[in-house]
């Protein structure tokens, strides 16, 4: 199957294209945004050099279906997905901060806690907990977003403080953060999954706030397997994930970590077939529906023409 790594199109009316580690963005007129979710991969900032074919089809579609599932809670920036790789949009003007938010302590709240560090963006964390424990709350550790480079930690006060948001603007992406994120582990819960933590950006169109890009899809969110998740944190073992994690621990077996003067592991046939054969688990282990390919001819013309169709309707 080809993968689609890259795409250079001429739509109509528009002004600008984007190209992002995952994403292909093109503004149309000032009002509106075709993302194309592209194949690329990324794992340690570096995008890796081979697409995996269907990602791109597998993670704007799981994103899709988490738009539409939290809705009613606020608007969002999805207006239509007119190609299984497409979602166009409203475009909006993002909010200099990504609001992550963890239930559990796992990732970079436990290697800064393992560090000796208790608090993390001005969250206190509580004494003795170990590795992937559930926070008595979520807590939300927003982080700059940098245009390059890493993003990093900020506290609440910091952002207030650098005007980046106003105290009652923050206030209100913090009350969606909570809902969005109480919505998508009762969703996982359903399939036996425990959504661990995970990202949301937020922008605002005529003074109106939305939800943007995706949200809750495995390059985003981490996610357990609800099932033997007590019996291996008694134990101390490595819980069962279900996310892009596989991928970075391939790497790293492989000699990897996104350091310089350090190369890119070999990404064969075999390789990158067994990357997408766990995207399709991931989709349909999240939606609980069984993942339909699709057509996989001339794919570059196929989301060229849907997108156009599309903007012509709005």
């Amino acid at each position: 199957m080809e993968a689609i790594v890259k795409t250079a199109f001429n739509l109509p009316g528009q002004q600008s294209h984007y190209v992002g580690k995952v994403r292909d963005v093109y503004a149309i007129e000032g009002d509106y945004l075709v993302m194309v979710v592209s194949d690329r991969i990324s794992a340690f900032d570096v995008v890796l050099p081979k697409g995996i074919p269907f990602k791109g089809q597998v993670l704007n579609q799981i994103a899709a279906k988490f738009l539409d599932a939290t809705s009613d809670i606020l608007p969002n920036w999805k207006i239509a997905v007119p190609d299984p790789m497409v979602t166009v949009g409203h475009k909006c003007e993002p909010y200099k901060v990504e609001m992550v938010i963890r239930g559990y302590l796992s990732g970079h709240a436990w290697r800064e806690y393992k560090a000796g560090k208790r608090t993390i963006c001005g969250v206190a964390m509580p004494e003795g907990m170990v590795e992937n424990q559930r926070f008595p709350e979520p807590i939300i550790t927003p982080t700059t977003k940098a245009d390059e480079g890493h993003d990093e930690d900020i506290s609440k006060e910091e952002i207030i403080a650098q005007g980046l948001v106003s105290r009652e603007e923050y206030e209100q992406l913090e009350a969606y953060t909570r809902a969005i994120f109480q919505r998508g582990t009762e969703i996982a819960a359903k399939m036996g999954l425990i959504l661990v933590d995970t990202k949301y950006e937020f922008g605002k169109k005529n003074g109106q706030i939305y939800l943007m890009d995706e949200i809750h899809t495995p390059d985003s969110s981490r996610y357990f397997y609800a099932e033997g998740y007590e019996e291996r944190l008694a134990k101390g073992e490595k819980q069962k994930q279900l996310s892009k994690e596989f991928v970075r621990e391939w790497l790293m077996a492989n000699g990897f970590q996104g350091q310089e003067g350090q190369q890119v592991p070999e990404m064969t046939p075999e390789i990158v077939e067994s990357i997408t054969d766990r995207y399709i688990e991931l989709y349909e282990n999240i939606t609980g529906e069984k993942f339909v390919k699709a057509e996989g001819e001339n794919i570059e013309e196929r989301i060229e023409k849907n997108a156009t169709e599309c903007l012509a309707t709005l």
